[in-house]
């Protein structure tokens, strides 16, 4: 690969210390999260106690029968944290689907994710004291 075109990808990585990878991790977020979501996804969120934002998905077929569909949601949800996890406090963040997500549009679930990244931010401090 060559080099130059790797670097400007440096930040849009989605590296494991930013990945939620174990149940435990998911347990301590489902065991008392803050809600942030909008149409389309469910947010739950919960501080870390690192400097940290990281992410877990939990899209079910429940919501998204289809494989094609969760897998596009996997990726804008991914996407969506890629470019806004820098602005985000330290939290762990599951992203859930919410019925009709695998409808809407891309843009649209774009807004609402952006939404959510903005609520996470302003909920955090008061969720630490």
């Amino acid at each position: 690969m060559n080099p130059e075109r790797s670097a400007g990808r440096a930040d849009q990585t989605f590296p494991r210390e930013r990945r939620l990878t174990c149940a435990t991790q998911y347990r301590h977020v489902f065991s008392d999260p803050v809600r942030a979501g909008q149409q389309g996804f469910v947010v739950l969120f919960r501080p870390n106690g690192s400097g940290r934002a990281r992410l877990g998905l939990a899209i079910s077929k429940k919501c998204a029968r289809r494989a094609v569909d969760r897998n596009r949601l996997k990726r804008l949800v991914r996407e969506s944290f890629r470019n806004h996890h820098h602005a985000l406090p330290g939290v762990d963040v599951v992203v859930m689907c919410a019925r009709g997500a695998p409808t809407l549009p891309n843009r649209r679930l774009f807004d609402h994710l952006e939404r959510a990244w903005a609520t996470i931010r302003k909920k955090q401090p008061c969720a630490e004291s």
